[in-house]
């Protein structure tokens, strides 16, 4: 099985950093690979890549409210992996 690319855009009241670390330590427990980035119109850009269920569940992790932020909405997109992380940090 192949692994694939989660980028979700999280928007509410989520840039910080006690978000980014959220999703770095559920990413890292899901054994995903990517980032977390603050963008400048308020949003969160999560990009993923591994496994699609586990990509899967981050998404619900995100869209569950369970997150440090008041999140409000989570778009997504689905894409092939480009391998081109190891690991995930936030930025």
């Amino acid at each position: 099985m192949s692994d694939i690319r989660l980028t979700a855009w999280v928007r509410g009241r989520v840039q910080g950093v006690g978000f980014r670390w959220w999703v770095r330590a559920r990413a890292l427990e899901l054994g995903l690979a990517g980032a977390a980035t603050n963008l400048d119109d308020g949003r969160v850009e999560v990009v993923a890549e591994g496994p699609r269920d586990r990509c899967e569940q981050l998404l619900v992790l995100l869209r569950g409210g369970t997150t440090p932020g008041q999140v409000e909405s989570v778009t997504e997109r689905w894409a092939n992996s480009t391998g081109s992380f190891s690991g995930f940090v936030e930025r």
